[in-house]
């Protein structure tokens, strides 16, 4: 279910077109000013923001402003709304960066037009380059296109086994790997050799790309976490395509940017957090990641060892803080899995 950021200072029309979104099939948090809705969508990425324009706090060209600000909402799509009709107005929010703009009053069906168009655009530009058609599409047409004739991915598919190693840290960077299918973590270990999961990755993601960029050997180990099947780019190849277009492009810096956000996310958390609290962020870290979700519950099939090594603990100390969790009404253990009862309250524990 895609979830809309509603930023409106008028509680009725406010109320009113929650509803009405809630309705239509998506989950609708709301904010009664600008600065309220920066710091729900700095907490919970939204899908899409619908944005009156004139709000005290913070109107909606400062919302739309930080949101071009911070990496994780710069591309995140934004409607305005308003009451005004001139068109400077219009101009100015469309100068500014948003894909849409309302005049109030709006139709019910013009509303969910926009922002279904919207929906579908992001998710057309996300496919053509993570998902195998996309990928396969996109590599051809730069081909015919930007006259690439050196283009010559391999599409091969590489099976590995679970547990299986994918590449090891130290190895030389000749490849981009595609995941296909299957799931992927990355670990580094210390000199003692206690392991330390550094990502998660699945069906459509890219792993060890920073490596290319830097033009440094993989500083991470990638196994398998369960049966994967693996496409290689060659070095060569990923170079031609992020710096010959700026569609491309832009995509690898927003992976690369959310990526040294969670690594600096990670690493505070265990410098500072609590052992109850890395636990709890390292299921959710894994539950969202690979939306093992329905609607009442979040099953995490993550073993005890890897979600210790997210925690950076010791797998008994985690087994006791499970317990605690399940004691107190946050999870359930079924078949050797967790089940998350709420994703909420794991996200508000402080200790």
């Amino acid at each position: 279910m895609k979830q809309i950021l509603l930023i409106e200072d008028e509680v009725k029309l406010r109320e009113n077109t929650a509803e009405i979104l809630e309705l239509s099939g998506f989950e609708v948090i709301t904010a009664e000013n600008g600065k309220v809705g920066v710091e729900i969508a700095l907490e919970n990425t939204p899908d899409l923001v619908v944005c009156d324009v004139m709000m005290p706090v913070l109107d909606g060209y400062g919302v739309l402003q930080a949101f071009h600000n911070h990496p994780t909402l710069s591309a995140v799509p934004f409607i305005f709304l308003t009451a005004k009709s001139e068109r400077i107005d219009f101009r100015k929010g469309m100068e500014l960066g948003a894909d849409d703009y309302l005049t109030k009053p709006f139709g019910i069906n013009e509303l969910i037009t926009a922002i279904n168009t919207r929906l579908q655009k992001i998710e057309s530009i996300r496919k053509n380059i993570t998902t195998q058609e996309g990928l396969s599409f996109f590599l051809d047409n730069a081909k015919n296109q930007l006259g690439l004739k050196s283009l010559s991915v391999d599409k091969k598919t590489y099976h590995f086994k679970k547990k299986q190693l994918i590449y090891a840290e130290g190895d030389e960077s000749v490849k981009l790997y595609f995941v296909k299918s299957g799931k992927v973590k990355t670990i580094r270990e210390n000199k003692d050799g206690k392991e330390l999961i550094t990502g998660f990755y699945g069906e459509g993601d890219f792993v060890g790309y920073n490596a290319l960029i830097e033009g440094i050997e993989q500083p991470d180990t990638a196994i398998a976490l369960e049966d994967v099947e693996i496409l290689y780019i060659p070095k060569e190849d990923f170079f031609e395509l992020p710096f010959r277009n700026a569609d491309v492009s832009q995509n690898f810096v927003k992976m690369l940017s959310n990526q040294i956000l969670e690594k600096e996310q990670q690493l505070l958390g265990l410098a500072y957090n609590s052992l109850r609290k890395r636990v709890a962020q390292g299921m959710i870290q894994y539950a969202k990641r690979y939306k093992e979700a329905n609607q009442s519950s979040v099953t995490v099939t993550i073993t005890r060892e890897d979600l210790a090594h997210v925690a950076g603990t010791a797998t008994e100390s985690l087994v006791r803080t499970l317990s605690e969790f399940k004691d107190e009404g946050l999870i359930d253990i079924l078949d050797g899995k967790i089940v998350i009862n709420s994703i909420e309250k794991l996200e508000r524990l402080k200790y």
